[in-house]
């Protein structure tokens, strides 16, 4: 499998393409390529109302890719795991990658002029997916008791980390 490209390529907001039909001559993109994020809601699912909720928020707009999000989630849950037990805290990404991500990949190296010349403004292949994000959107909550709020803090400070951007975390 290729390696993904850096999240400059994809960070800018360009215009919406979400369009999926049931009917296949009717999709613009042929393939849809799944989400990478594998679970949106982990720890402690049944239990309703925890006190305090902290969460991730986004100083401005841009897109994020789901290979972002699932390694932002996996870092802060297992930061909660670890120190407050997978009982005590729940974790909620809010933002789901509908923006379908495409490429028109052209041929670089030896022969590649005669290979491909390009095309402008070409469609491109799907190569992945894209959650659009705003500024002031929440991207993951954590949902604690009182006593962990700064553990709940430091994990999603870890996890600002693996986005693109900038985050400022709050605490309601």
């Amino acid at each position: 499998m290729a390696k993904a490209r850096k999240a400059v390529s994809y960070r800018a907001l360009e215009r919406p393409y979400t369009r999926v039909s049931k009917y296949r001559k009717l999709n613009y993109a042929r393939a849809n390529p799944p989400p990478k994020i594998v679970q949106f809601v982990t720890g402690n699912k049944n239990k309703e109302d925890f006190p305090r909720k902290v969460s991730l928020v986004s100083e401005t707009a841009l897109q994020i890719r789901d290979l972002a999000l699932e390694s932002a989630r996996q870092s802060a849950n297992r930061r909660l795991e670890k120190k407050v037990g997978k009982d005590s805290f729940k974790l909620t990404i809010k933002s789901y990658p509908h923006h379908i991500l495409r490429e028109n990949p052209l041929a670089s190296g030896a022969g590649a002029d005669r290979m491909s010349t390009g095309m402008q403004k070409s469609f491109g292949k799907s190569i992945g997916r894209a959650a659009r994000i705003m500024p002031g959107a929440e991207i993951i909550i954590v949902e604690v008791e009182d006593k962990n709020i700064s553990v709940a803090k430091e994990a999603l400070k870890l996890a600002s980390h693996k986005l693109p951007n900038s985050y400022k975390i709050k605490v309601n």
